[in-house]
C-alpha cells in the first residue's frame, strides 16, 4: 500500500516544476491527483500523463487563483468527480523581482499579493469548509519561500506575500487543530523550476549566485515532492504550524562575513 492509497490531493501550478514533481510523487503513493494550471495547459497534461503511468487517476482543470469564483469553481468540479479532497498543495505562485518600492505600480504589487497570498486564502477556506463537511481531517501544505524570512531588496512584494503566507500557515494550525487538520508550510531556496530557468541555466548567473549556498548547487523538484509526501502522509499527523526550510544551507549562509 502507498502512504497515500484513497487520499485525493488538490495542487495548484501542477503544471511544471515544483508542482509536478509533486502530482508525480503523490501519484507514485497512491493518491488520486487534481491538477491545476493557469495557462500552460500542455504542462499539465504533461502532468497528468505522468501521474496516470504511475497508475493513479488524475483530473486536470484551469483555475486561476486570483478569483475566488474560479478558486470555488475549480473545487466544485473536483468534488464532482471525485469528492472532497484530503490534501491541499497551495504551489501556485508569481515571482517579481528587481523593482525597488519607489519604482513599484499598486497593479504590479496587487498581482503578486493576490497570487501568493490570496490565491491561499481563497484554497484554503474552500478545503476547510469541504472537509467540516466530509467530518475533519485533513492536510494542508503552503509552498512559501526562503523569503518569508529572509529580506530581498527588489522584492519587497514577494517578501511580503511570504511572509504573510507563514503567518497564515501557523494562525491557521491553530484554528484548525480542533479538525484535525495539519496545516504547515515548505520554504524552497533555489530550485531548478521554469521560474528560475533564466538563473539556473545561465552559468555567469551561477557563477555569481552558487556561493552563498553552502551546497553549491540548485534545489530539484523532486526534493521538495519528496517532503511534501512526507507532511501529506500519516507521517505527519504530530506536525502542525511549521516550516520547513529547504535551501541547501543558504538561509543558514545569510549574513555571514559580518
Amino acid at each position: 500500500m502507498g502512504k497515500l492509497d484513497k487520499k485525493l490531493a488538490l495542487i495548484t501550478g501542477s503544471d511544471s516544476g515544483m508542482g509536478q514533481a509533486m502530482a508525480e510523487e503523490f501519484a507514485k503513493a497512491g493518491a488520486t491527483v487534481a491538477i491545476t494550471y493557469h495557462s500552460d495547459q500542455d504542462g499539465a497534461e504533461e502532468t497528468c500523463r505522468r501521474v496516470k503511468a504511475a497508475g493513479a487517476k488524475a483530473v486536470m482543470r484551469q483555475v486561476d487563483v486570483q478569483d475566488e469564483k474560479s478558486v470555488t469553481a475549480l473545487f466544485e468540479a473536483v468534488a464532482q468527480e471525485f469528492g472532497a479532497p484530503d490534501i491541499l498543495v497551495n504551489n501556485a505562485g508569481v515571482g517579481a523581482g528587481g523593482v525597488n518600492v519607489a519604482d513599484l505600480s499598486a497593479a504590479d504589487f496587487d498581482r503578486v499579493i493576490k497570487t501568493d497570498l490570496y490565491g491561499p486564502f481563497y484554497c484554503c477556506r474552500d478545503f476547510i469548509r469541504r472537509r467540516q463537511k466530509a467530518g475533519g481531517g485533513g492536510k494542508i501544505i503552503n509552498i512559501t519561500s526562503v523569503h518569508e524570512a529572509i529580506p530581498s531588496p527588489g522584492s519587497a512584494a514577494y517578501g511580503a506575500a511570504k511572509g504573510g503566507l507563514l503567518t497564515f500557515t501557523r494562525s491557521l494550525a491553530l484554528e484548525l487543530a480542533p479538525m484535525r487538520i495539519n496545516v504547515n508550510a515548505i520554504a524552497p531556496g533555489l530550485i531548478r523550476t521554469p521560474m528560475t530557468s533564466k538563473r539556473t541555466e545561465d552559468p555567469a548567473k551561477m557563477k555569481e549566485e552558487l556561493p552563498h549556498i553552502p551546497w553549491k548547487r540548485p534545489g530539484e523538484p523532486w526534493e521538495i515532492a519528496r517532503l511534501a509526501l512526507y507532511l501529506a502522509s500519516d507521517d505527519s499527523d504530530y506536525v502542525t504550524g511549521q516550516s520547513f526550510t529547504i535551501d541547501g544551507g543558504l538561509e543558514m549562509n545569510w549574513g555571514q562575513g559580518a
